[in-house]
């Protein structure tokens, strides 16, 4: 396979794990494992960690498994529909609303919510006549989350955006460029919360220097995700998302129907699933990009804690 990847890179790059095996014929091997397998997915961290976790298991069951790494969804979502990539872990929320895009027009009306089930199921109706089979998602979410230094937290007895909007006070919020048109930024936590933003900041999306500007005083508040393990380096703390503005972009599989159709890796990949939180997330996150270990290492710890592989 030759994607042009956006940003960086001509190809899309492949690397063997678990298994060791190419991915000639993906899906070949029959009932109870065995055959080879790509794992695809974007080229960020929690992608790749993803990726290793979801190759390490299927390895463990029979598969020779390969991981190709790719820019972004636009460039993996056609492999997968085409079987060149098998597996990708996914969001359910921000894959539906792809596959929306793709279906109905990029001004379609939503189809993902903040509840994990609805979402699931709307996303199932777009991918199944694509060739695409959704796995159950699971606890682990990552999603916008919105943070203040703890000591603003206590100052004004802040526990939830509910309270942040309640309180009146002016905020500066470090966020990204798009916040202020994006409604699950700005404009959702002016309708939804009553939040009184004063200005955007355009620092990032839970970039050090948007945590910095909040530690500092500088800023009140920061777009940062829920899987973002360095907030208590920063002293932050999290303000519940309590009316649910935020789409629920659990995590979850998405195989190829036909290519990635044996039952052994559905039962692989769904004991993974039912055992990742958000909080481990979180944790696998912070060793490979706070602690600089390689996510192959931390995957494979990680499945072994948790019974998932053999040792």
């Amino acid at each position: 396979m030759t994607l042009s990847a956006c940003g960086g890179g001509d190809s899309l790059e492949e690397e063997g794990s678990g298994g060791g095996g190419g991915s000639t014929e993906p899906g070949e091997g029959g009932e109870g494992g065995g055959g080879s397998l790509t794992i695809g997915g974007a080229n960020f961290t929690e992608a790749t960690i993803m990726a290793e976790l979801y190759s390490q298991v299927l390895a463990d069951a029979g598969f020779d498994t390969d991981i190709a790494t790719v820019e972004g969804r636009e460039l993996y979502e056609p492999e997968l529909e085409s079987g060149g990539i098998d597996i990708v872990p996914e969001y359910a929320a921000t894959m539906a609303e792809f596959l929306n895009a793709q279906v109905n027009g990029p001004d379609a009306e939503p189809v993902a919510t903040s509840d994990a089930d609805e979402t699931v199921a709307a996303l199932r109706e777009l991918a199944e006549p694509r060739g695409l089979t959704v796995l159950d998602a699971g606890d682990a979410v990552d999603q916008n989350a919105f943070a203040v230094s703890q000591e603003f937290a206590e100052e004004h007895d802040l526990q939830t955006l509910t309270d942040l909007g309640e309180s009146g006070l002016p905020i500066v919020l470090a966020a990204g460029d798009e916040c202020p048109e994006r409604y699950f930024c700005e404009p959702g936590l002016e309708e939804v919360y009553g939040i009184d933003i004063t200005q955007i900041d355009p620092r990032g999306v839970g970039t050090v220097q948007s945590k910095q500007a909040v530690a500092d005083g500088d800023d009140q508040l920061a777009l940062v995700t829920t899987t973002d393990a360095t907030l208590e380096q920063f002293g932050l703390v999290l303000l519940e998302d309590d009316k649910q503005l935020q789409l629920a972009d659990n995590l979850l599989p998405v195989l190829n129907t036909e290519s990635a159709s044996d039952p052994a890796i559905a039962e692989a990949l769904n004991e993974l699933t039912a055992t990742l939180t958000t909080e481990d997330l979180s944790q696998l996150n912070l060793q490979v990009d706070g602690e600089r270990r390689q996510a192959e290492d931390v995957a494979r710890e990680y499945l072994e804690e948790k019974g998932l592989i053999g040792s």
